[in-house]
């Protein structure tokens, strides 16, 4: 009996490594983990914070100023060979009495591109528009400006984590109802906006404290009101080629 037991367990050890000799090597390569291959992927600059706002707090002249702010900032540095949009939302307007009054929102993630999108260091930021409202790699050290400069987050002085984007987590505009984008980018006193944290820190740990999208609303949509909560009038600003 123990004869017959000895050869089976020799039996099956020369399966076993059979079965590993005649594997292929491609097949092997094959289960590699794919945050692995994603590691691995660099490309030109094609996301950015902005190393200066406007300077004249959310007041860009609109969204399309702050698209030629993202864009004469990118062309600073070499990189105006992409055209760049800034991650902003609009509000609509909603007239129950006149529909001819009525403005579609403008969304963030439906105006900057499709993505794969890389920091000025080469670094993988996001795959597309879902992986950016999923599981990004936006932080303090990622989350860099088109000079690929840290940005300063919670902690230092000036902080400068708050950026604006006027946009819930998934990417889009707030109701008609209510404006949290600055009267859609033209106010530079009273008002509000939506911006989120580069840096992914806050004075909670939950997550609303470390969204890199919406995080709060500004104080004001002065230059003053935007540094008194941790901003400067910074955008993110992305290619959309």
């Amino acid at each position: 009996m123990k004869k017959i037991i000895l050869v089976s367990a020799l039996m099956v050890l020369v399966s076993a490594c059979d079965k590993e000799r005649s594997t292929p090597a491609s097949s092997k390569l094959s289960a590699a983990p794919e945050a692995t291959k994603e590691s691995a992927m660099t490309g030109p600059m094609s996301f950015f914070i902005t190393s200066e706002g406007g300077g004249d707090g959310a007041n860009f002249g609109g969204i399309e100023g702050a698209d030629e702010h993202c864009q004469d900032l990118a062309s600073d540095v070499g990189a105006d060979n992409k055209t760049w949009r800034a991650y902003l939302s609009n509000s609509g307007r909603y007239d129950p009495k006149n529909a001819e009054n009525n403005v579609a929102s403008v969304h963030a993630r439906d105006r900057i591109g499709t993505g794969p999108w890389f920091n000025a260091k080469g670094v993988l930021i996001a795959r597309d528009v879902q992986h950016l409202h999923s599981d990004n790699n936006i932080n303090k050290q990622t989350g860099l400006s088109e000079k690929g400069e840290v940005i300063n987050g919670r902690g230092d002085k000036p902080n400068r984590h708050d950026i604006l984007t006027g946009t819930r987590a998934d990417g889009t505009a707030f109701s008609p109802h209510k404006n949290f984008t600055c009267g859609n980018w033209t106010r530079n006193e009273e008002g509000a906006a939506a911006v989120g944290h580069h840096d992914l820190t806050g004075p909670m740990p939950d997550n609303w404290a470390r969204s890199w999208n919406f995080s709060h609303f500004s104080r004001g949509c002065s230059q003053d009101a935007l540094k008194s909560s941790g901003g400067d009038g910074l955008l993110y600003c992305f290619a959309i080629d």
